[in-house]
Parts: C-alpha cells; structure tokens; sequence
C-alpha cells in the first residue's frame, strides 16, 4: 500500500543529479510561492472581513434612515394637495455625473465611485423644476435628506462589489494555495526523495564494483 502512494505522489523523471538539481530549485520556487500566496489569501481575508463589518453596519444605517425619510414622506405629501406633488416631481432637473476609478488592493481591481451633482443647472433652475415655496418644509427637509443618503448608497454599492471581486480572488487564492500545499510541494519532495535514494543506490554499486575490482 505505502509503494502505491509513493508511486502515485511522484512525478515521472530520470532519477538523475541533473533533475534532482532541477527539481531543488522547482521546490524552493513552490515553497516560495506558497508563502506568498498565503500571506495574500490571510490579508485579503483580514480585510474582507472589515468590509463586510462595514457592509452590514452601513446597510442598517441606510435602511433606517430610508424608512424614517419614507414615513416624513408620506406625512409631508398628507398635507399637500396629491395633484401638486404629482407636478412637483413631474419634471427633475437635478443631474448626477458619476464616474468609477479602479484602486488595486492586493493585486484585486476593486471600483472606486465617484459623483458630481450639476450645481450649475440646479441653481439656474432648481432642485426640482419647482421653487421649494411651491412645497412645505417638511417636503423640502424629505428631499434634502434623501439626497444626503446618495453618499452612503454609493459606499454601500462600493464595498458590496468590492467584497464580491475579493471572495473571488480570495478563493482562486486558497485552490492556488491548496493546490501546492497538498499536491505540487508533496510532489516535488517525494521524487527528490526517490531520486536521492536511487543515487545512493547507484553509489553503492559503483564502490561494490570498485572494490571488486582492487581486490
């Protein structure tokens, strides 16, 4: 049974100096690089973990002040006539530019948002296409407040994505990591192991038959 798991964990070379020399070099590069990798799967994980933190902390904040904003809503349009709100909101002139950068955490693209709102337009014609005399204040202090979450949804939309793309690389990272943990490394020190013991062997012989022959 051991030789049959020797035989399957070894790789098919010439038991040579020349290959075990090859195959040193081939280890020290795996070991090497599975250091690495697993230093980065750690830290990607060190900080998928913070966004996530930040992800449930930031939707909660976000889902409160949604709700509390709605039921202001709701109060503010009982006081006005359901006519003048329809035209209130009938015609938006508030413009938004965003644009996304890309940041590099860990050798993973993650997005970056960016936003502009079109201050010029909205003050030659307004926030809306109405004067806020046209409403009441606590409609005026609904909208101010709606916009003000535009900040926290953009960061929410941000660390969302950015934790998908990072327990993808966080994953790709850990087969990398498994994949010469338990195959490449166990590989290489086995036939290095065979390929010393077949030398030893062929040493052996040589001074068998050397020491035949002076005698």
């Amino acid at each position: 049974m051991t030789k049959g798991v020797i035989s399957m964990a070894r790789l098919n070379v010439k038991p040579t100096r020349m290959e075990l020399s090859n195959l040193k070099n081939r280890l020290k590069t795996a070991t090497r690089g599975h250091k690495l990798l697993k230093d980065k799967r750690d830290e990607l994980m060190r900080r998928f973990a913070d966004l996530i933190r930040e992800n449930n902390e930031l939707r909660q904040t976000i889902e409160k002040e949604l709700a509390a904003n709605m039921k202001e809503f709701v109060l503010a349009k009982a006081s006005e006539n359901s006519l003048m709100v329809e035209e209130l909101f009938a015609v938006p002139v508030h413009e938004v530019t965003l644009w996304i950068d890309i940041e590099n955490i860990m050798s993973v693209n993650v997005p970056k948002f960016h936003v502009q709102s079109n201050t010029a337009r909205e003050q030659e014609q307004g926030e809306f296409a109405y004067s806020y005399l046209s409403s009441n204040s606590e409609m005026d202090n609904t909208i101010q407040k709606t916009k003000e979450l535009l900040e926290k949804l953009l960061r929410l939309a941000e660390v969302e994505k950015t934790c998908q793309l990072m327990a993808d690389d966080i994953e790709k990272t850990r087969r990398r990591v498994n994949g010469l943990e338990y195959s490449i490394i166990p590989q290489l020190e086995e036939t290095i192991h065979y390929i010393e013991l077949k030398l030893e062997e062929a040493e052996r012989a040589s001074l068998v038959r050397i020491m035949k022959i002076t005698s």
